[in-house]
C-alpha cells in the first residue's frame, strides 16, 4: 500500500515538522511493516509553470516531426514575452494548457534545462511529459496537457503536487484495513495520539424500494450489496488534477473520471467498488455461482472459462463480472475519447466472501486490487459509505445526478463478541498493563468495551482478525510497544549441550571444511527429469519420492531422496559464471519412504498430544537419514611457482568419504562397484562396520560422462555422497585420541605385483591384517604398469610404519611382522614381491 504523506495528513493533524521517516518509525512501531518511504520530487527546482500555447510552426526536413512554439508563461520569464521551446510531440495544440520548464530549472535525475540550439532554433526551455517529471504513467504517454482554467504562469509545482513522500507498506494477510488510507490513517492516529477524522463517517440514505433491482442468490458468497445510480454525467468531465495525482503517487494510472472515482474511493476507505454502465446492463443484477463452462470476457480483454465455484455478477443476458475480482467488458465504462459516452452509472459495493473471492483470484491466475483486498478482509458496514462516497464525487465532479433509489441487500449478521479476562494481556506479555490501559488500547483499535474483571469486548466490523482473546492481548502488546517486553533469557539445566550426533555432524562439516570445501545449502526438492539425467533405474529407491500437496515449482513437486542434483545444479551454476575449480559440500536430510508408511492422524490442539499419537504421526512419515555429498570439478591444486596443479580425480571424492570416517574414528573400507550416477569403471562402493558387520556407507568417484553431458556439468566432475547415520552406527565408544609414543618408528617398504584386477584395498586390507599390532599406519604411494611386469598386471608400493608401545623394535622383529603382511596378502590375492 503506497501512501501519500500530503493525502494521509488530511485524516490526522501532524505536526508540520513531521517527515515521511518520522511517520515511517511511528508505524513501525505499532507493528506495520513500512518499507521505504519514496521522496517524490526530490532534486526537482523551478522555474516550472503553466504554460498557455500561441502559436506552431511545423519544422520541414528532418527524421522526425518536430514543432516550433511559442507559449506564454506569463511573467514566470522575467519578461512576459512569449517563450520560444522546440518539442516533438503532437498530443497538444494551439490554445492547449500545458506545463513549461524554464532555463535554470532542473528535474528529477539532475536533469538541468539550459536554453539550447536544436533542430535549426534556439529553445528557451522545454513542454513537460509526465514521465520528465517523475509523476508516473498517465497513460498518454506525451505532454500533460492541463484543463483550460490555469491561468499562465501559475507555479506548477504545487498546482501539481510534484514534490511529496510515500510511504510503501507491506500490509500482512491479517491487516487488510491497511491497505487503505482510512486503516493507515488510524494506526498513525493511535501511533501519535491524535484524534482521526473518519472519512467513513458520512450521511447514507436508507434503503428503499426504488434503488436498482439486485438479487442475490447466494448470501454466504455476498452477504451485503449496496447499488446506487447516478444519471446526467457529463461526457467531456475530466479527473481533477489532485484526483489523478493521488492515484498516481499510489501507483494507480488515471482512466477516465469514473473509474477514478471509484478506485480512488477504493483507496480511501478500503472498499473495492465497481461501476456499470447501466445502459449496457440487460435487467436486474444478480450474484450467484457460475455454471460450469460459461464464458466471461473480463475488462483486461480476457475469456475465461468460468468455474461452478466462482462467484459472478449476473444480468439477464449471464454473467457481466468476476465477484470481486474483476468487471466484464461487456458493461464497461467508455472512455471520454469513445465515440459511446457513458452518461448513466450503476455503482457497486458489495461485501464478497474473503475465501472464494482469494479462491477465484488463484483459480483464473488474476490478481487485481479489489481481490487482493477482499482476501484479506474488508468491512462490510462500509459498503454504503463507500457507495455513498462515490455518489458525491460523481455528482460534484461530473455534474451528475443522484437518484433517489438507495438498493441494499443484506444477509442477518450480529456483532462479534469476545469474553476476555481483564489481566489476559498482562499474563501473555508477562508485563503489568492493568485494566484502564487494556480498555484505552482496545477502544482506539475500534472496539466496544463493558465490564471490569471480565471484559465483553466486541470487535469492529473493519478487524476480522480480531476473534480470541490472544488476538486482543496482541493488540495491546504491539500498541504499548513491542520494544517495552521484557527480555529474559531463560536458563538451561546444567550438564546438557550438544549430543554426541549434533557433535558428530559439526565434526564433519568442519572437517570437510578444512579440507578446501565449500558449503552450499539447496532446497530440498526434486522432479523425475533430474532423476532421468541421474541415468537412475526404473526401480531404484530414490525415484520413490514423497510428493508434495503445494509445491514451490511444478517442475520439483517431490522431495529429494539424494543429495546430488542440488550440489550439481550449484556446481553447473558457478561454472557458468566463471568458476571452474570447484569444491561443494553439503550434509541434510533426504526422505526415502519405505511404502510401509500408515495414514497420519490429525493431532489435537486443546491437550498435548499422546504418546502414542506422536508414535502414530511418527509412522506416517518417510524414513530421512542425513547424508553428506561432495562434487569436484577442475583444478584440486593449483599449479604456480611452487609447481605443477593436478585436477581433482575419484580419489579425491574417496578422500572426502576418509575425511568423514575419520572424524568418528571409524576404518573405511573401499571396493570397485557400479552404482548410477558414477561412471562403471571409476566407483568406489564404501563400507563401514556397524555390529561386526561390514555396512554401505556411501559411494564415490567419478560420474559417468552421460551424465555429465545430461547436466551440462564439467568434463570429469567427481561426487561422493554418504549416509552420517550409519557412520553414527559404526562409532564404538568415545572418540579416541591418538597416543604418542616416546619410542621411534620402523619404516619398511614393499612392492608387491597382483593381478590388474584386484583391487588396492584388499591388497591394503591383507597387509593390515597381517602385520597385526605393530603396525602402526600404512600408505600406499605408488602404482606402476608396464612392460616390466607383464600385460594385466600391476605393482602397488606401500610404505609400513611399525612401531611398539613399550620398546624399541629389532629389525628382525619389523622385518618379520612386514613379512607375515606379505605373506597374508600373497595368500589371498596372488601378491608376489617385486624383483622376488
Amino acid at each position: 500500500m503506497r501512501v501519500p504523506l500530503s493525502w494521509l495528513r488530511e485524516y490526522v493533524d501532524l505536526p508540520p515538522t513531521e517527515t515521511g521517516r518520522d511517520v515511517q518509525a511511528k508505524l513501525v512501531a505499532v507493528g506495520l511493516e513500512v518499507e521505504t518511504v519514496e521522496q517524490i520530487g526530490a532534486g526537482l527546482k523551478g522555474p516550472l509553470v503553466v504554460g498557455k500555447v500561441l502559436t506552431i510552426e511545423e519544422l520541414e526536413g528532418f527524421k522526425k516531426p518536430i514543432r516550433f512554439c511559442t507559449v506564454d508563461v506569463g511573467s514566470a520569464n522575467g519578461t512576459g514575452e512569449p517563450q520560444e521551446i522546440v518539442c516533438g510531440a503532437r498530443n497538444f495544440a494551439v490554445g492547449d494548457k500545458v506545463v513549461v520548464v524554464l532555463p535554470g530549472a532542473v528535474l528529477p535525475g539532475d536533469f538541468a534545462i539550459a536554453a539550447r540550439k536544436t533542430y535549426g532554433r534556439t529553445s528557451h526551455g522545454m513542454i513537460c511529459s509526465t514521465d520528465e517529471l517523475g509523476m508516473g504513467d498517465d497513460g498518454t504517454h506525451g505532454i500533460i496537457v492541463l484543463p483550460p482554467e490555469h491561468e499562465a504562469g501559475t507555479d506548477a509545482i504545487e498546482l501539481l503536487e510534484l514534490v511529496d513522500e510515500v510511504l510503501d507498506i507491506a500490509v500482512t494477510p491479517d491487516r487488510g484495513y491497511c491497505l487503505s488510507m482510512r486503516g493507515v490513517a488510524r494506526e498513525t492516529a493511535i501511533a501519535y495520539g491524535l484524534p482521526l477524522r473518519d472519512p467513513a463517517l458520512l450521511d447514507v440514505p436508507a434503503p428503499n424500494a426504488y434503488g436498482y433491482p439486485v438479487k442475490v442468490a447466494d448470501p454466504i458468497g455476498c452477504d451485503r450489496f449496496t447499488a446506487r445510480t447516478v444519471v446526467g454525467l457529463q461526457p467531456e468531465a475530466r479527473s481533477p488534477i489532485w484526483m489523478q495525482r493521488r492515484l498516481q503517487k499510489a501507483g494507480m494510472r488515471p482512466i477516465s473520471l469514473a473509474v477514478d472515482v471509484t478506485n480512488y474511493v477504493m483507496l480511501e476507505l478500503g472498499q473495492p467498488l465497481h461501476a456499470y454502465d447501466r445502459t449496457r446492463i440487460d435487467g436486474p443484477i444478480g450474484v450467484r455461482r457460475a455454471e460450469q463452462g460459461e464464458k466471461l470476457t473480463t475488462l483486461d480483454g480476457t475469456v475465461r472459462v468460468l468455474d461452478a465455484a466462482d462467484l459472478v455478477i449476473t444480468d439477464n443476458r449471464g454473467p457481466i463480472g468476476l465477484a470481486g475480482v474483476m468487471g466484464g467488458a461487456n458493461t464497461e465504462i467508455a472512455d471520454a475519447s469513445e465515440d459511446a459516452h457513458t452518461t448513466e452509472v450503476v455503482i457497486e459495493a458489495a461485501h464478497f466472501d474473503a475465501i472464494s473471492i482469494a479462491r477465484t483470484a488463484r483459480r483464473h491466475k488474476l490478481a487485481s486490487e479489489a481481490s487482493k483486498r477482499f482476501e484479506r478482509g474488508v468491512d462490510p458496514q462500509a459498503a454504503a459509505a463507500a457507495a455513498q462516497r462515490t455518489v458525491d464525487l460523481l455528482v460534484l465532479l461530473a455534474g451528475g445526478t443522484a437518484e433517489a433509489g438507495v438498493t441494499e441487500v443484506s444477509a442477518p449478521s450480529g456483532p462479534r463478541t469476545i469474553t476476555m479476562a481483564a489481566d489476559h494481556p498482562d499474563r501473555v506479555a508477562g508485563v503489568a498493563y492493568g485494566r484502564e490501559t487494556v480498555v484505552r488500547r482496545l477502544q482506539e483499535v475500534g472496539c466496544d468495551v463493558y465490564g471490569q474483571d471480565e471484559l465483553l469486548v466486541t470487535a469492529p466490523s473493519w478487524r476480522p482478525d480480531l476473534n480470541e482473546p490472544n488476538d486482543l492481548a496482541e493488540e495491546v502488546i504491539r500498541l504499548e510497544g513491542y520494544e517495552n517486553l521484557p527480555s529474559t533469557l531463560p536458563t538451561p539445566p546444567s550438564g546438557r549441550g550438544l549430543t554426541d550426533r549434533q557433535r558428530l555432524h559439526r565434526r564433519v562439516g568442519r572437517a570437510l571444511a578444512g579440507a578446501g570445501y565449500v558449503e552450499a545449502l539447496n532446497y530440498p526438492f526434486t522432479g523425475e527429469a533430474v532423476l532421468d539425467q541421474l541415468g537412475l533405474e526404473a526401480d531404484d529407491a530414490r525415484r520413490r519420492t514423497v510428493r508434495l500437496v503445494n509445491p514451490l515449482s511444478d517442475e520439483e513437486p517431490s522431495l529429494r531422496t539424494t543429495l546430488l542434483p542440488g550440489l550439481l545444479g550449484a556446481l553447473r551454476r558457478n561454472d557458468g559464471r566463471g568458476s571452474h575449480d570447484l569444491a561443494l559440500f553439503e550434509t541434510g536430510l533426504v526422505f526415502r519412504p519405505t511404502g510401509q508408511e500408515t495414514k497420519p492422524v490429525r493431532l489435537p490442539v486443546d491437550r498435548r498430544p499422546s504418546d502414542e499419537e506422536i508414535a502414530a504421526l511418527d509412522a506416517a512419515l518417510p524414513r530421512q537419514p542425513r547424508r553428506a555429498a561432495v562434487v569436484l570439478a577442475g583444478a584440486r591444486e593449483q599449479a604456480g611457482w611452487w609447481g605443477k596443479g593436478r585436477p581433482a580425480d575419484w580419489a579425491d571424492s574417496v578422500e572426502a568419504a576418509r575425511t568423514i570416517a575419520r572424524e568418528a574414528g571409524v576404518d573405511l573400507t573401499v571396493r570397485a562397484d557400479q552404482h548410477a550416477p558414477w561412471h562403471p569403471g571409476r566407483c568406489a562402493a564404501l563400507y563401514v562396520t556397524v555390529a561386526g558387520e561390514e555396512t554401505l556407507f556411501g559411494h564415490a568417484g567419478e560420474l559417468h560422462p552421460r551424465v555429465i553431458k545430461e547436466l551440462h556439468l564439467p568434463e570429469r566432475t567427481c561426487a561422493m555422497e554418504v549416509e552420517l547415520d550409519v557412520l553414527e552406527q559404526a562409532v564404538d565408544g568415545a572418540l579416541q585420541a591418538p597416543r604418542i609414543s616416546t619410542f621411534p618408528v620402523a619404516t619398511q617398504d614393499v612392492a608387491l605385483v597382483v593381478d590388474a584386477r584386484v583391487p588396492a584395498a584388499e591388497v591394503e586390507q591383507a597387509l593390515r591384517e597381517g602385520a597385526g599390532e605393530l603396525l602402526e599406519s600404512l600408505r600406499l604411494f605408488d602404482v606402476f604398469t608396464g612392460e616390466q611386469i607383464g600385460e594385466g598386471r600391476k605393482s602397488l608400493a606401500y610404505a609400513l610404519r611399525f612401531r611398539a608401545a613399550d620398546r624399541t623394535l629389532t629389525v628382525d622383529e619389523a622385518s618379520a611382522a612386514r613379512d607375515a603382511a606379505v605373506a597374508l596378502a600373497a595368500e589371498r590375492t596372488g601378491a608376489v614381491l617385486r624383483g622376488a
